[in-house]
């Protein structure tokens, strides 16, 4: 077998997952922003939980309007005869490329969110202690048939997966 070595996978995620990821991102914010603004104004109006609940709105708006446009750029993946290549992250770079021999299990999720959008993730289950391989933000039709030809590489792929 070849020596697999780390190189820049060649697909990345459906476009329209920039926006799914806004929209995540949006909820997440939500969810933190208001309970704070909400205290603030229920407790009196301290100047930390106002400088808090301001602070949190701030990151919440940069996460929500350049986080899902810049994680769009970082995640790509990759299948190949021999293995599944991986990266992602916005601050630490992740790059991981899996034997097929290494497969485990394959999955899809769709969250109601996801089907909203059309989108799917697919992980890649792998006998090693990193963990899984996520490929995020693909169309759902592709995410099956990735999920498919996985499946059929890694059943005609020699090994024992451990």
């Amino acid at each position: 077998m070849n020596e697999l070595r780390l190189r820049q996978p060649r697909h990345s995620a459906d476009p329209r997952a920039v926006r799914y990821w806004t929209v995540d991102a949006v909820i997440g914010a939500v969810v933190v922003v208001v309970p704070l603004a909400v205290a603030y104004q229920l407790t009196g109006r301290p100047a930390a939980l106002g400088a808090a609940a301001a602070g949190a709105a701030v990151l919440a708006v940069a996460l929500t309007v350049f986080a899902p446009r810049v994680y769009y750029r970082a995640v790509r993946w990759e299948v190949t005869d021999e293995a599944v290549y991986t990266r992602s992250g916005l601050m630490v770079r992740t790059w991981r490329a899996a034997p097929l021999s290494r497969v485990q299990t394959v999955d899809t999720v769709r969250g109601p969110l996801q089907r909203h959008f059309g989108l799917a993730d697919v992980t890649v289950t792998t006998a090693s202690a990193a963990g899984a391989l996520k490929i995020r933000g693909l169309d759902h039709e592709e995410a099956a048939r990735l999920a498919e030809q996985l499946t059929l590489l890694t059943q005609a792929t020699p090994g024992d997966a451990t």
